[in-house]
Formats: C-alpha cells, structure tokens, sequence
C-alpha cells in the first residue's frame, strides 16, 4: 500500500485487512445489550473512589465480563441432538442469568457504599434486568425447542 508524507493512503491503494470485527450487528440481542451494559459498567467503575478499586469495582468489571463470556459460549455450542450437547448449553445460559443476579446485588452494595451514584445504580439495574428477560426468552425458547427433538 502506498502512504504519502502525512501517512495517509494514496488514492487508488487499498488497506490491508485487519483483523475480523465482531459487529453487534451479527450477535443475539440478549449478548449485544450484554456488551451495552459491561461497556457502561466498565465507563462508570473508572471513576469510583480508589477505595473500592479491588473490591466491588473488580467484582462488578469482572461479573459484566463473565456474563458476557458465558452467554459467547452457550450461543457457541453446536446442539446436535445429544442430551450433553443440550446440557452444556443451559449450563452456560444459567451461569449468565447467576451472573446477571450477583451483578445486581454488588451493584446495590456499590451503591449503597457510595462506590457508584444512584443513577448508576438505575441503569445498571435497569439494563441488567433487560438481559434477564431476554435470557430467560432465549432459555424458554431452547427447552421448548429440545423438548420437541
């Protein structure tokens, strides 16, 4: 690829291909409002007081992070019929949904502690709940449609 001297591309020349992107275009929704509300935990956390810094903050950065991890995983898993298959996937699923719970508890303390403002608190709440909702529709769709099988 040809650069001129402020290091732009030439026209004409074409960039390289960079690594693949995941877009929110191409996941479920329960993972995109997932991504939404880490990315909003990961914001708000970065001002807490340094106090809490490796106490709730780390827990919540980290439960926004393992519920997003778990939810990749249980929409990874190929069900192809086998019981096992099956099981490993709601496992992930319940894992998130435990996840998304505990989130909402340490987001309460957090608040409570003066770690995050009340407003924070709404949100996070508010967002957590939403992924629930949709988790648990994604959970209702899975056993309706294994049991079918």
């Amino acid at each position: 690829m040809a650069v001129n001297m402020q290091g732009e591309p030439e026209e004409g020349s074409r960039l390289p291909a960079g690594p693949p992107r995941l877009g929110r275009g191409t996941d479920l929704a329960v993972i995109a409002k997932a991504k939404d509300l880490s990315s909003y935990i990961l914001t708000v956390t970065e001002k807490s007081p340094k106090r809490f810094r490796f106490t709730l903050t780390s827990r919540l950065q980290n439960s926004a992070l393992d519920i997003v991890e778990n939810l990749y995983l249980a929409n990874e898993v190929f069900v192809n019929g086998s019981e096992e298959s099956k099981n490993r996937r709601l496992e992930l699923q319940h894992k998130a949904m435990t996840s998304l719970k505990l989130l909402c508890y340490i987001a309460q303390l957090s608040m409570e502690q003066k770690a995050i403002l009340y407003k924070q608190y709404e949100l996070i709440t508010r967002q957590a709940y939403d992924c629930q909702n949709m988790l648990g529709a994604w959970i209702k769709s899975d056993r309706k449609r294994f049991s079918s099988r």
